[in-house]
């Protein structure tokens, strides 16, 4: 997470649930910021919907149970679709973990384990000892963790991950993405649910622009 970013944890984390309007029209580089140029994207014929993240940032924490009740909830001509961002050196390892997961086919099992693990537990991912020990306790072969995070495929994705960080301009985390044309970042959102109405808002948008 950034730096500047960190004040807006505790009142965000209290934000309570409600529904997702917005209480007045979006207005573009106060809500949102329009990407120009434009970034191709992946999803064919569905609007694309990315989330930056860090498994080490305690505002991507505090998110995380929100996306867990409203990626359910989305269009099925929407495609969300998680970055583990690469903004420093440091965020290297996370990214590559979340690759990994990806790999061998424990992701959906383990994303919010991890990082349960890392913010409720402490786990430092920067221990092998640590992180094999609890790789294990996972059911995951702490070798075959390590291999697969050093193959060319893993190493080719987090290489990407930082290719996208850099061309959206995430500058922190987290940050969502709307079909390569927009961002929201948690400044403009102010709260979690504000974020999430801000992206459904778009996602129309997008939508509207496609056809």
């Amino acid at each position: 997470m950034n730096p500047r970013r960190r004040t807006l944890v505790i009142a965000l984390g209290l934000a309570p649930l409600g529904t997702l309007a917005q209480p007045r029209p979006l207005a573009p580089g106060v809500d949102y910021t329009e990407l120009k140029p434009g970034q191709p994207v992946d999803a064919q014929g569905k609007i694309e919907v990315l989330e930056f993240f860090w498994y080490g940032c305690p505002a991507c924490y505090t998110l995380e149970p929100f996306l867990e009740k409203w990626i359910p909830r989305l269009p099925a001509d929407v495609q969300f679709r998680r970055v583990p961002a690469v903004l420093n050196p440091g965020w290297v390892n996370e990214s590559a973990a979340y690759y990994t997961f990806e790999a061998l086919g424990v992701l959906d099992k383990l994303h919010r384990p991890f990082f349960d693990a890392i913010h409720r537990d402490r786990l430092s991912t920067r221990d092998p000892a640590a992180l094999s020990q609890w790789l294990a306790k996972n059911g995951v072969d702490a070798k075959k963790y390590q291999e697969t995070l050093k193959s060319f495929g893993v190493q080719s994705r987090v290489r990407r991950a930082a290719q996208l960080s850099a061309a959206y301009r995430i500058d922190g985390t987290p940050s969502m993405a709307v079909h390569g044309r927009y961002t929201v970042s948690v400044e403009q959102a102010r709260t979690w649910e504000g974020m999430l109405a801000t992206i459904e808002n778009l996602v129309s948008l997008a939508r509207k622009g496609a056809k």
